[in-house]
Formats: structure tokens, C-alpha cells, sequence
């Protein structure tokens, strides 16, 4: 039986949104959201650290709700339009699944006429989804004895401190 979600907000067709077990590429984020029309794109990548409030990370794992983030990745993107109406192109994917230490978990970006509405923009398109997306990571962490030990936080959870 497959469910069915209604999604209020369509996505454009020049956008681009996915939850995705398979690494991210700066390259073809970049590429998703250029156009001629662009004199700027700005993106963001949000990436694996080795460390979170002096405890050594080794890795993260991440889960989410996949039709509710894709259902709020609409809603930003529609968001960032009324907002910024020179917006040509705006792309979020996020990774889930287990990561390990540099890779990428989330990149965004957003193509416009002008930079300062790109910044904008992208800016309110991460800080819109980390507050507010049903993505939780677990960190997994190294002891000084060696062992592992992890812990789920929701990522709007870690705002203050991520």
C-alpha cells in the first residue's frame, strides 16, 4: 500500500530538493542552482566535525521524516520567493544516514541577480530548515577509554551551538 501526502506548495520545476543516503557534490549543487540570469549563487555546506562541546566525534548519523522535510523545503523555498522576488533557483538537499568526520550532510543554494539577496536567502533557507525540519542526528563519540558512546539531538535542538 503506498500513502499518498497532498502537498499544498508545488515546487518549481528549477528547484531541486532531496533527503538522500548518497553523498552530496558542491559541484552539482552549484550547477542545480546557476543560470544565466544569476550574478550570484551562495551556498552553504554543512559538514561533519570532529569535536562538539570538547567531546571527539567520530561520527553522525542522521535520520528524518522524509515527507514532511521535503513538505518544508517546499514551504521555505516559497518563503524565500515572496521574500526575495529576484530569486531564480533555490536547491536544499540533506543527507541521512551514518557519516563520517568532513563529509557533507546538508548543502543549500540560492541563485539570484544580486548577491545580497542570495545571502539572504540562503541564509534564511539553513536557518529555517535547522529550526524547524524533523531531521535528528545522533552523535557518536570517542572516550578516552576507547569506547563508544552517542547521543540523538535534534537539530534544531544544536541552533546555539552547531
Amino acid at each position: 500500500m503506498t500513502t499518498k501526502f497532498a502537498f499544498p506548495i508545488k515546487p518549481r520545476t528549477e528547484d531541486s530538493f532531496a533527503i538522500t543516503f548518497a553523498p552530496l557534490s558542491v559541484e552539482e549543487i552549484y550547477q542545480l542552482a546557476s543560470e544565466p540570469a544569476n550574478g550570484a549563487v551562495v551556498m552553504m555546506s554543512g559538514m561533519v566535525r570532529n569535536q562538539t562541546d570538547g567531546k571527539p566525534v567520530v561520527a553522525l548519523e542522521y535520520q528524518a521524516y522524509e515527507p514532511m522535510v521535503l513538505r518544508l523545503f517546499y514551504q521555505i523555498a516559497a518563503d524565500i520567493r515572496q521574500k526575495w522576488t529576484g530569486v531564480n533557483r533555490i536547491v536544499i538537499h540533506h543527507r541521512i544516514g551514518r557519516l563520517q568526520i568532513g563529509e557533507i550532510s546538508v548543502l543549500v543554494a540560492v541563485g539570484c541577480p544580486h548577491r545580497s539577496e542570495a545571502f539572504e536567502a540562503c541564509r534564511y533557507a539553513i536557518d529555517t530548515l535547522k529550526h524547524n525540519a524533523p531531521i535528528w542526528k545522533k552523535e557518536w563519540y570517542s572516550g578516552q577509554d576507547g569506547k563508544l558512546s552517542s547521543s540523538w539531538v535534534s537539530i534544531g535542538a544544536c541552533e546555539q551551538n552547531c
